[in-house]
């Protein structure tokens, strides 16, 4: 995973997925990587806590949050250090697109899209993915995980996004699968 980070010029998150994991989002590979890769987290109303591990190390790579309309959250996530952007339906619709377009504008090429069902399943829904890289462990959550990716919304099966398996690795107990869009 950490060697999939450093190899992207972004990684992106959901709000859900900063509140929830607390996540640093920073590439630990041995030896370090050249450069850290822009950390992105998309967010309707800002509300994220300024004192996650997404603020620890800004001087090691720029915390981008991208939300749908500026407010007083936004404003004290921008004094915190993150660089703040808007745009109109972060989530849903054409929300990852936009963000992405944005990101394009600032250089970004590549992202890899971490975590957040709903933002997996916006972006699969909108054309966006290319390839999915799923890891597996052998432990079952049930009803308490969260889901990979959220409801696509589907009228029939065959409107179901297709993948085919490119790549299989064990890593240790878990499997390491790389899928590209059909």
């Amino acid at each position: 995973m950490h060697k999939l980070r450093a190899s992207v010029d972004a990684v992106m998150i959901g709000a859900e997925t900063a509140r929830r994991d607390n996540p640093s989002l920073l590439a630990r590979t041995n030896p370090p990587p050249a450069r850290q890769p822009k950390r992105v987290v998309l967010t309707r109303s800002f509300d994220l806590p300024t004192s996650g591990r997404l603020f620890d190390q800004l001087d090691l790579s720029p915390l981008i949050i991208i939300g749908e309309e500026s407010n007083a959250r936004s404003k004290a996530l921008a004094a915190a250090g993150a660089q703040v952007g808007t745009v109109v339906d972060t989530m849903d619709g054409r929300g990852p697109e936009l963000a992405l377009q944005a990101l394009g504008s600032v250089g970004v090429r590549s992202v890899l899209i971490e975590g957040g069902g709903v933002l997996s399943a916006g972006a699969i829904m909108a054309g966006l993915v290319d390839r999915l890289e799923w890891f597996r462990a052998p432990i079952l959550l049930g009803a308490e995980g969260r889901p990979s990716v959220a409801a696509l919304a589907l009228a029939r099966l065959s409107d179901a996004p297709a993948f085919r398996r490119v790549a299989v690795r064990e890593l240790g107990p878990d499997l390491w699968e790389g899928y590209e869009r059909v």
